[in-house]
């Protein structure tokens, strides 16, 4: 039974996180490991692998995703919506406030000095997370050679989709054989198992914003810069907004804590001001919900299917190494010279050091160090 305490730790757990969690969908999911999985025990390490992997396999923003899956294990449908709606809201309402400066003012504060040294410090914190659910997910050779697979395909630039999907198959597909061998035929079943009184939020801009932005939550797999050129046909080519716009509405959401899909925030309220801006705001994110809704009950049952419970595995070991890749990239373009490799090594010292150390404190202490080490 689902008390009225844990929503409200679900609300504070996810409040704070949505004020603090820089750096991307990767750095979020490390974030909401140590907080739910190490520190406060509300799942086990073998679970929230096996969220990260469903969530993974659905369209829209994984880390909002994953904090919809906790608040639901946490508080039930309530917790569902208070999880995903207490990580959004931080990163809206930043947004909002930049969205507004620019709108009014025509360019966007200068934050380049202080987000200087969140990157390293975020590569060290998605590291420390990653190692134990590396440990965890690898459990067979033959998980640890599909693993190895996954990541040398994201270096040849195979898309995501594909891998997930192609490893949870393949996985899938050799436990049916060995099944087969051993108990005869196997049958399994896949899923047996605001309007005002002026109508401003009925505005043909707002319908075309929320429909457009809602078929790109329905349908977009990947990162922020997936994000960009699903924008950029929507929005950009059809006049909407200019290229710089998009651009900026970007910037905005990476260098924010919360989601990148944020940036939509920031869109909707350059093409209509605030009514844009809630329009767009739930059309990206309402279909995370409904998909989370959907899939958070099956996760438990495909675990207790052996075929599944295969599949599952295959994909968690197929996340990690997209995850590992992110890290790849994240060091190869932000790793440029000693401060930031400093930053990087550090960070990482101290959180393999101490564990109990709270990663919003490191990517605070990475963007300190970044301004203190660019004024030597």
């Amino acid at each position: 039974m689902y008390n009225r305490q844990n929503l409200k730790e679900v609300a504070r757990f996810f409040l704070r996180l949505g004020f603090t969690a820089f750096g991307g969908p990767a750095v979020h999911i490390a974030m909401m490991r140590d907080e739910a999985v190490v520190k406060r025990k509300w799942m086990s390490e073998q679970h929230f692998l096996d969220l990260i992997g469903a969530t993974n396999l659905i369209p829209g923003p994984n880390s909002t995703e994953m904090a919809i899956h906790i608040g639901q294990e946490r508080g039930g449908r309530r917790g569902l919506v208070i999880g995903g709606l207490c990580f959004i809201m931080p990163a809206v309402l930043i947004t909002l406030c930049f969205a507004w400066l620019y709108k009014s003012y025509g360019h966007l504060p200068q934050v380049q000095p202080f987000i200087y040294g969140i990157k390293p410090a975020i590569i060290a914190v998605i590291l420390a997370a990653i190692y134990p659910l590396a440990l965890k997910s690898l459990q067979t050779v033959e998980l640890a050679i599909i693993g190895t697979v996954c990541l040398v395909l994201c270096f040849l630039g195979i898309s995501q989709l594909f891998i997930l999907f192609g490893a949870g198959f393949v996985s899938l597909g050799l436990m049916a054989i060995r099944l087969r061998k051993t108990n005869g035929i196997y049958t399994f079943f896949p899923f047996a198992l605001l309007q005002t009184p002026d109508n401003r939020f009925l505005s043909p801009a707002n319908v075309s914003l929320f429909f457009s932005f809602l078929k790109i939550g329905a349908i977009l797999y990947g990162s922020g810069y997936v994000l960009f050129a699903f924008l950029d046909a929507e929005l950009v080519k059809k006049g909407m907004i200019s290229h710089q716009q998009l651009i900026d509405a970007i910037a905005v959401g990476q260098f924010t804590p919360g989601p990148v899909f944020s940036s939509v925030t920031f869109i909707g309220y350059q093409v209509n001001g605030i009514s844009g801006a809630v329009i767009s705001t739930i059309g990206i994110f309402l279909p995370s919900f409904l998909f989370v809704a959907f899939l958070n009950p099956l996760v438990r049952k495909m675990r207790g299917s052996k075929l599944f419970g295969a599949f599952l595995n295959a994909v968690n070991v197929a996340s990690i190494a997209l995850i590992v890749f992110v890290c790849y990239q994240l060091g190869r373009d932000g790793l440029t010279d000693w401060r930031e490799i400093l930053i990087a090594i550090c960070s990482a010292a101290i959180l393999f050091r101490f564990r109990q150390v709270n990663s919003a404190f490191i990517i605070l202490g990475g963007s300190l160090a970044g301004y203190v080490l660019l004024l030597i």
